[in-house]
């Protein structure tokens, strides 16, 4: 069985008028030599008679149409330069016109031009009339039932596109290698695996799945499912390979999170002597990005300068993005700036850049730098008239939910909603997250109820918002209002359900959870798991239940495993079993100065003072500069920083001292006490005689002085809350009334009343 002969023909068509007038002697329909017109995917060409040619010169198109108003006789080929036209274009008026003049002439009768009408409508988005068109044929071949099929799946219908591939098996017709290709195409989008593998047997009984573009198809179907492994076999059985199928096998790899075999794959399709085109050289450098290697990522993109893609769009953006996440901001600066007119694809890339870096910051003010920048770049591409997408929104609204930016945040979800994207479930996802990040669970639970539609995440991800503001039972019933709608959790969904449970100190509840999600859903538990039934026995001062489970674990108990073992030993006294955990975790070799804090308290209390000082040692050499204490505020767009020496602080330093010294006053009347200590996560300091004011606290004073009364104060810490401070924020929150959202390195606290949605445990662990 052969493939699908591909035809061309000149890109740009015109004719003169003599020409048209005239019939090319010695014309023969196409159809006696199965002449089929050009129907490949991106391509849209025809040739010309293999017993006959017709020279071309230029004529406006407009000029070409009015010979057919003229009623001049037109032989059928003599249709297809204007038909070819109106293809490029997308002129679905103009085509008809066309096609009305082949009726009158009685034109119909040709197979080839029929044939090639049919794709004009099909690429044309117009498949209701593709299909009139292929309806109303006398007969047909096997490339027409081609044409129709592709356009199918061009036009996002493969449903259709099935059906017709099934109606031409019934009528006698054999496909071709590529009739056959286009129908696994159609099989990846409605995601029948059943329908491909029926395909597949077909393919097999024929013994044709050596056939380079039948294997290209199958690999794509079996990446699509998940099955990597067929994947690799079927491309492993393509005898001539082109890059079209190395790009295949290299983005199944990206698809199934396989990165390192991707780049395997690369660099054998290089010692293949095979040229990479831009699309295997956009997935190789997204590739680079996922397992962060600069080194090879540079190497690939110098390549690509090489091979004369340096103005690829697609290319440039994947290096950019690539240079963005791996620290080298100016690299990528440099690159976006290069860009003449830089596309929405472009300003997308560099924000959702901005966005992934914020995860790789060394501290939270690094961060927020980084993040303001992406707010910043976002108005430059508002002012440039460009429209934002999905995309954008979605990149700014996680954005907006690292910084803690909850009025920039609905400025952003006003325009969501004027553009009509509030609809896309991504979408609405990140609006939910968002407001719940800056300390609105009420918000982000009216944006999920509003959501059009709702998937796994969107689920996951409200019940996570609940466990994290400490409304369990809302959290609780949301899960089961999930499995009452039909929709199967996951192994994130069920961290969100623990953690829930862990806020109440629910721990037989959390055991049901734990056993359904095994025996249930068939779901292996990961480390994320035994971590929150670890804290939540320790929590509960279950500490032996605690050590049971550890000892049960398929899984190498981890830093956090072990610290939370030994906190819990050390506020229960149980020393021995701390003193066990403590020398399994000396053994990991942590490489945190912050999980060392846990030992360090745990050899103090039994006063093994030599233990002591090698820990303390042991952070000195893992964290040789302590962390500034920075907290900041934005206020109208404007950012305030500061530090617990009120000196450098903005403002009037005076004004605040005041206001923090009376606040302190009034804490004591509610029983606020100073325990004489910061015992701050990120280190141990020592004994402090006096009260000084930590940075956040100079933040809450600014924004009580520069904020209305009702207005809910949002504050960003660069490290740890300290257990003083802590306490002393609950008190604020009944002195002001105000609602306090800050986000320190670890968690998100939000004061309400006295009551922080922590639930105390903000340093257990």
């Amino acid at each position: 069985m052969a493939c699908l002969p591909s035809l061309s023909l000149a890109a740009t068509v015109g004719l003169d008028p003599s020409s048209l007038r005239s019939r090319v002697s010695g014309h023969v329909s196409p159809l006696a030599v199965e002449k089929p017109p050009g129907i490949c995917c991106g391509t849209n060409n025809a040739s010309a008679s293999p017993t006959a040619t017709l020279e071309v010169e230029s004529l406006d198109f407009r000029e070409g149409l009015s010979v057919l108003e003229d009623g001049t006789g037109l032989g059928p080929f003599d249709y297809v330069p204007l038909l070819q036209e109106c293809m490029e274009r997308r002129l679905v008026s103009d085509a008809e016109a066309v096609h009305a003049h082949i009726i009158k002439t009685g034109a119909r009768e040709d197979l080839y031009v029929m044939t090639f009408l049919v794709n004009v409508y099909a690429q044309c988005g117009a498949m209701i009339a593709a299909r009139k068109v292929f309806d109303g044929l006398p007969r047909r071949n096997v490339v027409t039932w081609t044409t129709l099929i592709t356009g199918y799946v061009h036009n996002s219908e493969p449903e259709l596109a099935i059906r017709v591939y099934l109606e031409m098996l019934e009528a006698g017709s054999y496909p071709t290698n590529y009739t056959l290709g286009i129908a696994l195409n159609a099989c990846s989008s409605l995601r029948s695996l059943e329908l491909g593998k029926q395909i597949h047997a077909y393919i097999v009984k024929y013994r044709i799945e050596q056939d380079a573009s039948i294997g290209n198809a199958l690999c794509s179907l079996y990446s699509k499912f998940g099955n990597l492994d067929y994947a690799v076999k079927t491309f492993r059985g393509i005898t001539e390979k082109n890059v079209i199928s190395w790009t295949a096998i290299i983005s199944a790899c990206s698809e199934n999170g396989e990165a390192a075999s991707g780049l395997s794959f690369f660099s054998e399709m290089l010692w293949e002597n095979v040229e990479p085109n831009e699309f295997t050289l956009t997935c190789v450098l997204s590739l680079c990005c996922t397992v962060m290697s600069l080194s090879l990522g540079k190497q690939v993109h110098s390549l690509s300068i090489k091979s004369g893609y340096q103005l690829n769009l697609p290319v440039r953006n994947s290096a950019m993005y690539l240079y963005l996440k791996c620290g080298l901001v100016d690299e990528a600066y440099k690159l976006f700036n290069e860009i003449e007119s830089s596309s929405l694809v472009t300003w997308n890339a560099i924000i959702a850049g901005h966005v992934q870096i914020m995860d790789f910051a060394s501290d939270n003010l690094s961060a927020y730098q980084g993040g303001t920048r992406a707010l910043e770049i976002f108005l430059r591409m508002i002012h440039s008239g460009l429209k934002p997408d999905l995309f954008t929104f979605s990149s700014v609204l996680t954005l907006c939910s690292k910084l803690v930016a909850q009025e920039q945040g609905e400025q952003i979800h006003a325009q969501t909603i004027k553009t009509g994207c509030l609809s896309d479930v991504v979408v609405g996802s990140a609006l939910v997250n968002m407001y719940s990040k800056c300390g609105s669970i009420r918000r982000a639970s009216k944006a999920f109820v509003e959501m059009s539609t709702r998937t796994l995440i969107s689920w996951t991800t409200m019940i996570t918002n609940f466990a994290i503001h400490g409304k369990t039972q809302q959290a609780l019933q949301l899960f089961e209002d999930m499995r009452l709608v039909g929709v199967k959790p996951n192994q994130i969904t069920f961290v969100g359900v623990l953690a829930a449970c862990g806020r109440s100190l629910m721990v037989d509840e959390a055991l049901n959870y734990f056993e359904m999600m095994q025996k249930e859903y068939r779901i292996k538990p990961v480390m994320d798991h035994f971590e929150l039934l670890v804290d939540m026995f320790v929590m509960s001062g279950r500490i032996d239940e605690a050590f049971d489970l550890i000892k049960k674990m398929h899984y190498e108990p981890n830093e956090f495993i072990w610290s939370a073992l030994i906190t819990g030993a050390r506020l229960h006294r149980n020393p021995e079993l701390g003193l066990y955990a403590a020398e399994r975790l000396i053994k990991l070799e942590p490489r945190d100065s912050e999980t060392c804090v846990p030992l360090l308290k745990m050899y103090r209390a039994v006063e093994r003072w030599i233990d002591m000082l090698n820990v303390e040692k042991l952070m000195r050499e893992l964290q040789p500069v302590k962390l500034r204490d920075w907290s900041w505020i934005c206020i109208k767009g404007k950012v305030y920083s500061f530090e617990p020496n009120e000196q450098f602080c903005p403002g009037n330093n005076m004004e605040m001292h005041m206001l923090l010294e009376d606040l302190l006053g009034r804490a004591k009347t509610l029983g606020y006490e100073f325990s004489g200590s910061s015992e701050l996560m990120d280190n141990e300091d020592a004994n402090i005689s006096s009260r000084i004011h930590q940075s956040e606290e100079f933040a809450i004073a600014f924004g009580l002085l520069n904020t209305p009364k009702a207005a809910p104060i949002q504050i960003i810490k660069n490290t740890s809350m300290c257990q003083n401070c802590h306490d002393f924020i609950k008190c604020l929150s009944i002195l002001t009334a105000r609602k306090i959202v800050i986000q320190d390195r670890k968690r998100l606290h939000k004061f309400v009343d006295g009551k922080c949605s922590c639930g105390d445990f903000w340093g257990l662990l």
